[in-house]
């Protein structure tokens, strides 16, 4: 079983449903996958952070279900743990949102396995999966590449914590997410989670940028991820695209390895509407 977990809320659906399309069409494998997500309801803070939607919670399952009907999905509503851990904490304004934070709560939720796969919604992969999550990491807590900007403007093994692959009894044997969200409630971070992440870090495995690519997608790229980048044409600015913007990842990236996935997205999504 391969086990994934992602956190957001109704509005980063469609970034769940491409990104388990593509690691369902890009494995060669009949091992079934094991989806958890995290959600919550925090309106209090803004009307539109709703937890994942009935509907949706549907449409995934019957998505994932047409590859191998032993995948599942699991959803988890975590509002009242992140209240209890992280509620009023000074990075709740975090500069994505505080759904950035709840990843750190892992190990408070039930059947959560030893290995877990966590990837933020905005990922697509272009090659196996296994590729990535069968790297051995039992003597870490975590594995994890560079962050593209962050290994230049911070320092060299500054990491990325979009992708993550936890070694969950390790993590729970160190206290790493516990330490982390103490880090939360001390004082604000301007990237908060992956911050706290590192600082509560007692040794983690690098991977090669291929694992975890931000900014380009080359043949040899397992996992590209679509955070927001930095263009020099026609001025220096940056964009934040997402793979949900088909028109975009076509007319500005010019990415066509993706259709079949894309394409399958947008059929879907028809059917919803």
């Amino acid at each position: 079983m391969l086990n994934v977990l992602f956190c957001g809320n109704d509005g980063v659906f469609d970034g769940f449903l491409t990104c388990a399309l593509s690691m369902m069409k890009r494995t060669a494998s009949d091992e079934p996958f094991s989806f958890h997500i995290f959600t919550m309801s925090l309106t209090r803070l803004n009307p539109k952070f709703t937890p994942l939607s009935e509907e949706h919670i549907g449409l995934f399952d019957r998505a994932i279900k047409r590859y191998h009907p032993a995948n599942t999905v699991t959803v988890t509503d975590v509002t009242q743990l992140y209240e209890r851990e992280l509620g009023d904490c000074p990075n709740e304004g975090a500069y994505c949102s505080p759904y950035t934070l709840i990843r750190l709560l892992a190990d408070l939720a039930d059947d959560i396995p030893d290995k877990l796969l966590y990837l933020d919604a905005d990922i697509l992969f272009n090659r196996d999966p296994h590729l990535l999550y069968d790297i051995d990491i039992s003597d870490a807590e975590y594995a994890a590449s560079r962050d593209h900007y962050g290994k230049y403007l911070l320092y060299p093994n500054y990491v990325n914590a979009g992708v993550l692959l936890f070694n969950m009894q390790k993590c729970r044997e160190t206290g790493l997410f516990k330490k982390a969200r103490a880090e939360l409630g001390r004082k604000k971070f301007l990237f908060a989670d992956q911050t706290a992440l590192i600082h509560a870090t007692s040794k983690k495995k690098m991977l090669p940028q291929r694992y975890n690519d931000q900014k380009f997608l080359h043949e040899h790229t397992v996992v590209r991820h679509f955070s927001k980048r930095l263009f020099w044409l026609p001025y220096p600015h940056t964009e934040n695209i997402k793979q949900w913007q088909v028109d975009k990842v076509h007319n500005t990236f010019r990415y066509h390895q993706f259709d079949d996935v894309l394409g399958e997205y947008l059929e879907l999504k028809k059917q919803e509407s």
